[in-house]
């Protein structure tokens, strides 16, 4: 066959890209065409998505991709975050970022509405004030304007599909990381929404992975996985039903894949969600605090003038002590930007537990620390599901972090599989190229994915120091 070319656009919470790939029957090959940051503004205390700079870096990067002749375009973005459009399509405003302090209390706000239980049972997803739900109520409570104008609300990928193609719809996969959406029907949860006073004539159509949305400048726009975590996952080379996959960004989104939801007494006593997957499959899965925190210790370190690469924070922990300074990185002091060292010697001091006093050992602290709460919500997810878990998939940027690949297999006991690093693109673009007819499905992605040799593996090294953390911290946020 003759090569074919898609364009998967990737939008992360630091930055952004254009990237093509390939396809020659054989092999995908994923080149950049053009990166760009994703900067935040903090304008009165309140932090917003610049998304007219992220549509110039999209324009950049489609028009770099000319020689190509590239067949489809589609685009992924991280989840919860929405735009509010009035009836004419024009943006109300910038989007604001999810870790903004408008979502303090909106839990309570929506559970005095409607009940916490009646939330989980319509929507299967886990209870994180940074949902969409809690970021609609704050505009409820708060009596904004906003929604009065508002006719049409879209989730970030949603917006871009928008400017590319002029359709307002809303995917299902991005849409089902919002806590309003209804995964037994696969429609919005207009009921319980209605209870909490949130409006529902602003919610768009839902379409699944794979829809044709319009054309850009001639070139088909594909709607792929939109949840980035979704199109990640779509690439997992597995080889084995018994496995788990950890999407290690940001966030590190740590599940199974299901052939439905999972809405049970056990999986809302564990607060474990249910997101929508590609091919019709869930992700039961958990959201934890991921190399978030090492991004907020760089910057700090960086403005007190001491700039470090991500290798050279790696190489600083493997020199220090191990199994000294672990904490619950999903404390709520770390949800927003801020001095994250600082914070964390406070937690460290509060739960008794060795203050790390250097650079190397504040990463060491972290990476730890992360990999032992995998560990947590693994075994929450083997106990919910009844499922045995022989293998680890880590996919994303976050594999690159080889510190963190060994921690995780040796606080699991299981072996983990690294790769490929650039999952999220590779499955946005095999969700393009199932629908243009190029691939059958996600299982022949798989298998292709698994044949081109862009995986690494870790044997656990177990050490009983790891228990005796994990009966100290085991108990944290279910």
């Amino acid at each position: 066959m003759t090569r074919k070319t898609v364009l998967a656009v990737d939008l992360g919470a630091e930055s952004g890209r254009v990237m093509a790939v390939h396809f020659d029957g054989q092999r995908l090959e994923s080149e950049v065409l053009h990166r760009f940051d994703n900067p935040v503004t903090q304008v009165h205390g309140t932090y917003y998505w610049d998304v007219l700079h992220l549509w110039r870096g999209i324009q950049h990067g489609i028009a770099a991709s000319r020689e190509h002749h590239p067949a489809s375009i589609g685009l992924d973005t991280w989840g919860v975050d929405f735009a509010l459009l009035d009836a004419q399509g024009t943006l109300l405003g910038n989007p604001v970022m999810y870790r903004d302090s408008r979502t303090d209390g909106m839990m309570d706000a929506v559970f005095a509405r409607v009940p916490r239980r009646q939330v989980f049972e319509q929507t299967g997803v886990q209870f994180m004030q940074i949902n969409t739900l809690y970021q609609l109520m704050s505009l409820v409570e708060s009596k904004s304007p906003l929604l009065d104008a508002a006719h049409t609300l879209l989730t970030m990928p949603d917006l871009f599909h928008y400017w590319l193609t002029g359709e307002r719809v809303g995917e299902f996969t991005i849409g089902s990381t919002t806590q309003m959406l209804n995964p037994r029907t696969r429609t919005w949860a207009v009921d319980m929404l209605a209870q909490a006073g949130i409006p529902t004539h602003i919610l768009p159509p839902l379409v699944m992975p794979g829809t044709r949305l319009g054309v850009y400048d001639g070139i088909p726009v594909i709607a792929p996985g939109a949840h980035d975590t979704a199109s990640a996952v779509a690439t997992v080379p597995a080889q084995t039903a018994h496995y788990a996959y950890i999407s290690s960004g940001t966030w590190s989104l740590i599940g199974l894949e299901v052939p439905q939801a999972v809405i049970s007494d056990a999986t809302y006593a564990a607060n474990l969600t249910n997101e929508g997957g590609v091919e019709n499959t869930y992700r039961l899965l958990k959201n934890v605090t991921g190399l978030w925190l090492l991004q907020q210790c760089r910057a700090i370190w960086a403005t007190e003038g001491t700039e470090y690469s991500y290798a050279e924070l790696v190489q600083l922990a493997e020199d220090s002590p191990p199994l000294e300074s672990l904490f619950d990185v999903d404390d709520a002091r770390f949800l927003t930007p801020g001095d994250h060292p600082q914070r964390i010697r406070e937690l460290c001091a509060e739960t008794g537990v060795p203050v790390p006093q250097t650079h190397g050992a504040i990463v060491r602290a972290v990476l730890e620390s992360l990999a032992l709460r995998y560990r947590v919500v693994l075994d929450q997810l083997r106990e919910v599901s009844g499922q045995a878990i022989d293998t680890i998939h880590i996919v994303g940027g976050g594999t690159k972090n080889t510190l963190l690949n060994q921690l995780t297999a040796d606080a699991t006991g299981i072996p983990v599989v690294t790769g490929p690093v650039e999952a999220t693109v590779l499955g946005n673009a095999a969700v393009q190229l199932i629908a243009l007819g190029e691939l059958a499905n996600v299982a022949e992605a798989r298998q292709l994915i698994a044949g081109m040799g862009v995986t690494e593996t870790y044997q656990p090294h177990p050490s009983d120091r790891w228990q005796d953390h994990l009966q100290r911290l085991g108990g944290v946020r279910g």
